[in-house]
């Protein structure tokens, strides 16, 4: 499938928003009382930011068009 330079760089913008507030999920979750109550919900988040790091990854050289 083909995208415009100019859908992959809104992808891209959407992705790193995503990531901004998922790193702050994580922060919140972890400063919590009790860390260990939400360990499947930091899991989770910290996959997803994984996955998004890896799409970024992907958009980036697309865009460089490597």
């Amino acid at each position: 499938m083909e995208y415009t330079k100019e859908e992959l760089i809104e992808a891209k913008r959407q992705i790193d928003s995503t990531l901004h507030k998922l790193r702050e999920v994580i922060k919140t979750f972890e400063s919590k009382e009790n860390p260990a109550r939400y360990k499947s919900q930091i899991t989770l988040a910290k996959r997803r930011v994984q996955a998004f790091e890896i799409a970024n990854y992907f958009i980036i050289k697309q865009i460089e068009g490597k």
